[in-house]
């Protein structure tokens, strides 16, 4: 799978390189190093002057080249946020008590344990997190499906904690009335 852009010229190459090259059929790689090693200068010479030749070639190529412009589309700030999902919402609450509890715990081995505490819980247990990312799912998508009717949003991401915000003033909302309902 070829990387980046295929009018990019390939580069220059070292006297080394071209060593290797000429020698390739008749040595492993290994033996072109060492002998590469023992070499004199006299003998460098002529794979000098070939990365130096091509060393201009790359020079000249690269001085014609310049990257495809205007490919990347600009993020749009207004736009909505992708919401967490379930684990990222678990990890948000449960990351600062792992580090309470391991201090100087570096990033990787917080996530690692983050990631062992997810995986050992039942699934009655993630059902919350899931649940409050499925809610912050649907607004994330009435809020695309809403800024796409405004002609404001071109699928790019946006500020970070709006529409979590909306949702969790929802469910405090929602919990405040389940409670008043509960007391009658």
């Amino acid at each position: 799978m070829a990387k980046g852009d295929p009018e990019k010229p390939k580069g220059k190459m070292s006297a080394y390189v071209f060593f290797v090259q000429t020698c390739r059929e008749e040595q492993f790689s290994k033996k072109c190093s060492e002998r590469w090693k023992t070499m004199s200068g006299k003998e460098k010479s002529k794979s000098d002057e070939m990365a130096k030749a091509d060393k201009v070639c790359c020079d000249q190529e690269m001085k014609g080249y310049g990257p495809a412009k205007g490919d990347k589309k600009k993020k749009d700030s207004n736009a909505p946020k992708t919401p967490p999902s379930g684990f990222f919402l678990f990890s948000s609450e449960f990351c600062p008590k792992v580090k309470s509890t391991n201090p100087g715990i570096s990033i990787g081995d917080m996530v690692k344990k983050l990631g062992e505490m997810w995986k050992n819980l039942n699934d009655s247990e993630k059902q919350p997190y899931i649940t409050k990312a499925a809610k912050l799912k649907e607004k994330y998508e009435k809020d695309v499906a809403d800024c796409k009717s405004k002609g404001k949003f071109d699928g790019a991401k946006g500020p970070a904690t709006v529409a979590r915000k909306k949702v969790e003033e929802e469910e405090e909302q929602g919990d405040e009335e389940d409670a008043e309902g509960s007391e009658h």
